[in-house]
């Protein structure tokens, strides 16, 4: 019954099909309409005697067997879809997506550009000084950043990932720390005329920050990409933004950034203090932790910039020497921070579409 009040017409179709094969094979026989009178018992039993020793039973069978192969087809029923035909993006598709991409990076660097730099310099630009001790700075910056990502990458095929998150997770934050931190005060405590010491406490930085993040491996490696670009992004415009600034106009945000870091800071290591009842304060504190977080390197990125203009004007009257190499370490930190916020952003937007 069911099957016929989802297929109302089927039970017609498979009558009128009856119909026409009983016709076919016994041209004189007809099938009664209901309106005429009952059949008879012993017209029917006289007409089964008939053709029971009737010379030709076979047409009969072929008969019955037609009629339920009609019914069968009628009531089938398939549960094989077509699939929809599946393309290939198309190359005009990429293309809009990239303008799209690079419109809306225009008009961020525009907009920043609008609002926080309104006042532009002075002295008519950028002295060649200034200018060549911020593309060392910048190039120091990349070599750094390259290193912790190949290193990274390198140790989490050898294994690396899985044995740091089977430890303790103090003890990794104690030797991870205590390395990071030693390395990057005694990068800055050296001499930059020492190059080889210099460079090999830099190295040992870069490797103890690639050690730490090696478990960002295990994510997709297209929200690794889409991370990286949007940080590059980010300090890009932060960056143009600070660069073509008046001069020390943003060296006033360093008391207040220590101050939003160390709350930063604090609200990450909450979920190690905080019962796991406490959802709501888990949840506020990951919200600061993560955009409050954004928002505090992405100022870093922007007084860390007009520190390295301001140690260029320095570095050329005589009062400190040029280290390309301490000032990337701090931009590197700005980097890696916004970084891993970004992958955490997108992480859990991927998951909430699954």
């Amino acid at each position: 019954m069911a099957s016929v009040v989802r297929q109302p017409y089927t039970l017609t179709s498979a009558i009128a099909a009856t119909r026409n094969l009983s016709k076919n094979a016994c041209p004189h026989t007809a099938i009664r309409a209901f309106s005429k009178s009952p059949f008879k018992f012993s017209t029917i039993a006289q007409s089964s005697s008939r053709r029971l020793f009737s010379s030709k039973p076979s047409s009969h069978l072929a008969l019955l067997e037609k009629t339920q192969d009609a019914f069968k087809r009628a009531y089938s029923r398939s549960y094989m879809q077509t699939g929809s035909p599946v393309y290939a993006p198309q190359a005009r598709n990429i293309r809009q997506r990239l303008l799209y991409g690079a419109g809306i990076f225009g008009g961020t660097v525009v907009a920043i550009n609008l609002v926080f730099n309104r006042e532009t310099r002075e002295d008519g630009g950028m002295p060649a000084f200034e200018r060549s001790f911020l593309n060392e700075t910048f190039l120091h910056t990349g070599l750094g950043i390259g290193i912790i990502g190949i290193a990274a990458r390198t140790l989490h095929q050898s294994g690396w990932s899985y044995r740091l998150m089977a430890t303790n997770p103090w003890l990794v934050m104690g030797l991870g720390l205590a390395a990071s931190v030693g390395s990057m005060f005694g990068t800055f405590a050296t001499d930059p005329d020492n190059y080889v010491q210099k460079y090999a406490l830099w190295g040992v930085f870069n490797l103890t920050q690639a050690a730490i993040l090696t478990p960002l491996m295990f994510m997709q490696p297209a929200v690794l990409a889409r991370a990286g670009l949007y940080t590059m992004a980010m300090m890009g415009s932060i960056a143009f933004v600070g660069a073509t600034a008046k001069q020390d106009k943003y060296l006033y945000l360093g008391a207040p950034l220590l101050a939003g870091v160390a709350v930063v800071a604090v609200s990450g290591l909450a979920p190690l203090v905080l019962p796991a009842t406490a959802v709501r304060s888990l949840m506020w504190t990951e919200n600061l932790w993560l955009y409050g977080g954004l928002a505090v390197f992405g100022g870093f990125t922007l007084y860390d910039v007009q520190k390295v203009l301001h140690h260029a004007r320095l570095a050329e009257g005589g009062l400190m020497k040029r280290d390309a190499v301490n000032e990337s370490i701090r931009l590197e930190l700005d980097f890696l921070n916004i970084f891993i916020r970004m992958v955490q952003i997108l992480g859990m937007r991927s998951n909430n579409r699954k």
